[in-house]
């Protein structure tokens, strides 16, 4: 099996190829690799494969993944866009604000060149640790439904999960099929949205603050006017000339 094969590009560490070649005898036909340059592994399961492997990712005795460090969220919304110019940038400014009317169509083409297809934005990604024979693994699955993000709980494998996929389904709105108790985690009762998806103001859609009138907190639509900033760039030119700003 080449490294690319094996889900990493370049050298694989001698730590790694025992346990790359026990997934290729074990799982060859339900993990695909994905490349990385991080010098670790990390496959991909498709949905419904999902309980069967991390069933025998824990059980194998080569394997012996019997714990779940993390399991997160992922949106591939805008993943691979770029919208920012900097050295390219010109005295008309920078190429994103509150409206990116002024972009060319060539420009917004291929910003947009990294939108993810249907079945791939949202995704949840597990890392694994197997205490005895000291190796790590990454695995990530997809949810094939984009409006409404779902997989199977691995609740029942590794009991970590339980509060693992209930921040993934508070902070990304991703559902988990079979899990014993799914309710929002980390933010306050009635939250409407997932913050952490891309298409979710930076602002938020409420706000809080105390009525004196009323005696209490309540909630009101979010007063901030929302807005992009733009980045701090120092450009390569004569007044950052290394020769000027000596001398002054």
């Amino acid at each position: 099996m080449s490294a690319a094969e094996g889900g990493i590009d370049g050298d694989v560490p001698d730590r790694l190829q025992g346990l790359r070649t026990s997934l290729s005898q074990l799982l060859a036909d339900r993990l695909t690799p994905v490349p990385n340059h991080a010098g670790e592994l990390t496959y991909e399961v498709a949905a419904p494969h999902l309980l069967g492997v991390a069933q025998l990712l824990r059980d194998e005795p080569e394997l012996k993944f019997d714990m779940l460090v993390d399991a997160c969220g992922v949106d591939y919304l805008e993943f691979g866009r770029a919208e920012w110019k900097t050295f390219q940038a010109t005295s008309s400014g920078f190429s994103r604000g509150v409206s990116r009317r002024g972009a060319s169509s060539e420009e917004i083409s291929g910003a947009v060149a990294g939108t993810p297809t249907p079945g791939r934005r949202f995704a949840v990604v597990y890392h694994l640790l197997s205490v005895a024979l000291n190796q790590r693994l990454r695995l990530r699955v997809y949810c094939p439904d984009d409006e409404q993000p779902m997989v199977d709980s691995v609740c029942g494998i590794w009991a970590s999960a339980n509060w693992f996929e209930r921040e993934a389904f508070d902070l990304y709105g991703v559902m988990f099929r079979g899990h014993p108790d799914l309710r929002r985690l980390l933010t306050d009762y009635g939250f409407i949205g997932h913050p952490f998806r891309k298409d979710f103001p930076i602002s938020g859609h409420v706000e809080v603050r105390y009525d004196p009138e009323k005696g209490r907190v309540i909630y009101q639509p979010v007063t901030i006017e929302p807005r992009v900033l733009v980045p701090k760039v120092i450009r390569h030119d004569n007044r950052y000339d290394p020769q000027l700003t000596e001398k002054r």
